[in-house]
């Protein structure tokens, strides 16, 4: 019996290993390619030819690209449940929020550019590319970018590798020696330095000893080198990526300061993600399959465990409140809801409900179950939650919560059913095995602390509203928080000018009821005689009629008792407007499982329909499964865990890993009015600026500009809370919590000042960006490939200085005499030391040259009209004075 059930645990951990949702590699082929089509984009048969075309095209350029390696093999393309005029097949496990690739309408920071959203460290997947239907479908906008499928190879490798574009529009140009050279990749792309406006040959910046900032490097048409890919998609003989040998290190772009001034195709045979694949032995055809589906109404079964154990403490009056809310508030119009219960059996509480009014929901709330007894069979709830789940063409979810032990062996069952499980543990004792159940059907896993102060339940069925790609349908979750207290418990919440419809205040208690005060901006105060009184389930409810008022709300309940008991605030909204999409926030961690060798990362991402809102204030409450909480102020400013300043994308490490599991909520406020949108652009193809053809310049038409006017506007006081999906670790049996190195420093920065060299940097921390840490090492070269390979062998620069609290700014001023002279170019890194002695990371790599001034020499290729800027590199024959970094 004891190597039967050996055997079953190894063919399941097999199957699980082989089942994980998401993209799957499949031999050479990418699988499991989810393209998504947003509800505003209007019914048009043509696009998705035109994307099947896109990603025919891409697959022959990946294979070329990766030596023969990989290529697209299988896509599904979920279309809008608004479009009637196609025959789509049903959808199953694919959701609009688990889309790899959206088609949405352009934003109004990137227009038609396709993007990718990258959050930072380089070898980490994006969260998806966005193409628009003018770039699909109109191919005057698309030629400014390049065919469309070597266009998504570039955007592939953004999200499948975590690499970046190796031009920079913030920094065209740099250094190397005398010569003044585009950012590019590789250093072998020719072309012409011409001035956009008048088409004359460029001059250079008598303070930068750049050239000017209206100077453009045209490529020629006709190129020698094939890449790279990452650089300028748009060149015909461009069809490779840089290599280890061909690779520019010097030039100033994010893949050199994010990926250690390393090359594409060396980050991507450096991951494991695609390793060990061998070259494609010829298959009768690289040409991928596709699957055009649809999701129509949703169909939600709650299945909910009302063993002996829920009914400890309060989890049976949790469950209920957390559930009516989701079906009083969150669960949209036209759905469909049944409830399932179970112990060692299960029963079938409400068949399949539609939900069209306040009667149907208040018939499903008064059958969700009182109580709890007997044993546990998961698996029994999951089979009759798929038993109720049976209306033919419409997507299936389940919603399993439990707080149980008892074994898994249905994931077969939910894999074959095309169901979508979303899985919910309550309590430090439920298996945590019961993820597994999400992670093959595509669902989300959260797991819940006990009590109200928690307020966990609340926010994790809150989470489960309507994931379509339509914002203005979805459910706004502005505030959730929760105290064990005596007497006045205050807070406020802010309702900005982007939502305000369907508003509502949910006080729940552990005993008695509060008294409630609400005050809103101007004009109305909101007393307990307001709220709508659930005595069974111990909550209030105000429910805001219209729109409700902008601006800073207050509230306060008074705990009349004279001991403490728990009490918690919800507060939810929607869009005020189809025509205008809210402030949103999604939040993640890096990973959903650790062992313990690396720090995870928290992200938070605040975007208004794609623009970055930058300055905000946004802290990440992680909660262990013993009730350890951690609090992290999320940071957005480009060091330490944050890849890219000011790009709406908040994060922090999180390092104090102890086995157990965590849930994981953000709270973002703009309380002081300082947030502002970002024209920060993600990752993205390069538009063409045009070529050099035969000798002549052709433009194309300059790039849309961004509107500063609309971005740079207050976005005003706001409120969000958000929660993410819950993680676990799990450290090796006997093995200490991990002691983390300070993290790697990205920021450094150098300037000359007369004979002195002055470095910034943003300071790390102990254990990554937590503390402060001991010393920093700072060394120098005149080869940046020493730096990089050899960090230890190359100058050592004294000082005097203590590090300070880690995202501090650091500055250090040093002299040199014997070493800047008259053309020196010097490179330096530095690394951060904590009191074990552990070290980061090698930092960026700067580089600073200084050129004293001298007479202009005539260089022997000048002739009549002036230089020949026909070259890889131009010389410069006149520079004053001037500091370069990167």
């Amino acid at each position: 019996t004891t190597m039967a059930s050996k055997a079953v645990a190894v063919l399941l951990l097999v199957f699980l290993q082989g089942s994980a949702f998401g993209i799957k590699l499949t031999g050479n082929g990418y699988t499991d390619i989810l393209i998504a089509i947003n509800p505003k984009v209007p019914e048009d048969p043509v696009l998705i030819t035109q994307i099947e075309e896109m990603i025919k095209e891409a697959s022959r350029h990946l294979l070329n690209a990766t030596e023969k390696h990989l290529y697209f093999k299988e896509v599904a393309i979920l279309v809008p449940p608004n479009w009637n005029k196609g025959n789509y097949s049903r959808a199953e496990t694919e959701v609009y929020d688990k889309a790899n690739i959206i088609i949405d309408e352009p934003n109004k920071l990137h227009g038609d550019q396709p993007y990718t959203l990258q959050y930072g460290e380089c070898g980490s997947e994006g969260r998806y590319i966005h193409l628009t239907p003018d770039f699909m479908l109109n191919d005057d906008v698309s030629k400014y970018y390049g065919p469309r499928g070597k266009v998504f190879v570039h955007e592939w490798a953004h999200l499948r590798w975590g690499v970046f574009d190796e031009y920079n529009e913030e920094k065209p140009f740099y250094l190397s020696g005398s010569l003044i050279e585009a950012t590019r990749c590789t250093i072998k792309i020719t072309g012409k330095y011409i001035h956009k406006r008048d088409q004359k040959d460029c001059t250079t910046d008598p303070v930068t000893g750049l050239y000017t900032k209206d100077c453009v490097f045209y490529p020629d048409k006709q190129q020698t080198t094939s890449a790279s890919i990452m650089y300028n998609q748009g060149l015909n003989a461009v069809n490779e990526f840089c290599t280890k040998e061909t690779h520019n290190t010097e030039a100033p772009n994010i893949q050199n300061r994010l990926c250690g001034n390393r090359g594409v195709e060396e980050v991507i045979t450096s991951l494991s993600v695609d390793a060990g694949v061998a070259v494609v032995p010829t298959p009768p055809s690289i040409l991928p399959t596709f699957t055009v589906v649809q999701r129509w109404q949703r169909v939600v079964c709650l299945v909910l465990d009302v063993s002996g154990s829920m009914a400890a403490g309060s989890r049976m009056l949790n469950l209920r409140q957390a559930a009516t809310l989701f079906i009083q508030k969150i669960v949209e119009d036209q759905a469909y809801v049944g409830i399932v219960q179970f112990t060692n059996t299960a029963t079938i509480r409400e068949p399949l409900t539609l939900i069209d009014g306040k009667v149907s929901r208040d018939k499903l709330v008064g059958r969700l179950p009182p109580s709890a007894s007997g044993g546990t069979d998961i698996c029994a709830g999951v089979e009759k939650g798929l038993e109720v789940n049976t209306i033919p063409i419409i997507g299936d979810v389940i919603i399993l919560l439990t707080d149980g032990e008892s074994s898994i062996n249905c994931q077969i069952r939910v894999k074959d059913s095309g169901a979508i499980v979303h899985t919910i543990t309550l309590g430090p004792n439920a298996n945590i095995n019961v993820k597994d159940l999400s992670d093959i059907s595509g669902g989300k896993y959260h797991n819940a602390a006990d009590g109200v102060d928690s307020n966990d339940l609340v926010d994790i069925f809150a989470s489960h509203t309507i994931s379509d790609g339509s914002l203005t349908k979805q459910t706004i979750q502005l505030e959730s928080t929760g105290l064990n207290m005596i007497g006045w418990f205050n807070g406020s919440v802010s309702i900005d000018r982007t939502i305000g419809n369907n508003t509502s205040f949910l006080v729940i208690y552990e005993r008695s009821p509060p008294d409630i005060l609400v005050l809103s901006p101007f004009t109305r105060t909101y007393d307990t005689s307001h709220f709508k009184h659930d005595a069974p389930a111990k909550t209030l409810t105000l429910d805001i009629e219209g729109t409700a008022e902008t601006g800073k709300w207050k509230y306060s309940l008074l705990n009349k008792e004279s001991t403490a008991q728990s009490m918690s605030m919800t507060v939810t909204s929607h869009a005020v407007s189809e025509a205008i999409s809210p402030v949103m926030v999604k939040t993640h961690m890096s990973q959903l499982s650790s062992n313990g060798s690396k720090p995870m990362l928290v992200y938070a991402d605040v975007n208004q329909k794609g623009v970055p809102v930058i300055l905000a204030d946004v802290t990440a409450t992680l909660m262990s499964d013993r009730g350890v909480k951690y609090e992290l102020k999320l940071q957005d400013n480009g060091a330490g865990a944050d890849a890219f300043r000011h790009d709406g994308i908040y994060s922090s490490y999180f390092t104090e890993l102890t086995t157990g599991k965590y849930s994981l909520k953000v709270k973002v406020h703009n309380n002081d009015g300082t947030a502002r949108f970002s024209l920060r652009r993600h990752s993205g193809a390069l538009y063409i600026p045009g070529y050099v053809v035969d000798g002549q310049v052709v433009m194309n038409p300059p790039k849309p500009p961004v509107s500063e006017d609309d971005l740079q506007a207050d976005v005003g006081s706001f409120s969000r809370t958000a929660i993410g999906e819950s993680f676990s670790v799990s450290l090796p049996p006997g093995v200490p919590p991990p002691n983390f190195p300070p993290n790697k420093i990205t920021d450094l920065n150098a300037e000359i000042e007369g004979d002195k060299v002055m470095l910034t940097w943003t300071a790390p921390g102990e254990d990554m960006d937590q503390g402060t840490a001991m010393a920093y090492e700072i060394r120098f070269s005149e080869d940046s490939d020493l730096l990089r390979s050899n960090f230890s062998t190359a100058h050592l620069v004294t000082y005097n200085l203590s590090p300070k609290t880690a995202g501090s700014p650091e500055k250090l001023s040093f002299t040199l005499f014997s070493i800047i002279k008259n053309g020196t170019t010097l490179f330096f890194a530095a690394k951060a030391e904590d009191k074990s002695f552990l070290k980061s990371e090698t930092s960026n790599i700067i580089q600073v040259t200084k050129i004293v001034p001298k007479a202009p020499v005539p260089s022997p290729t000048d002739a009549p009209g002036g230089p020949d800027t026909s070259v890889e590199g131009s010389k410069l024959s006149y520079i004053p004075f001037f500091v370069f970094f990167k």
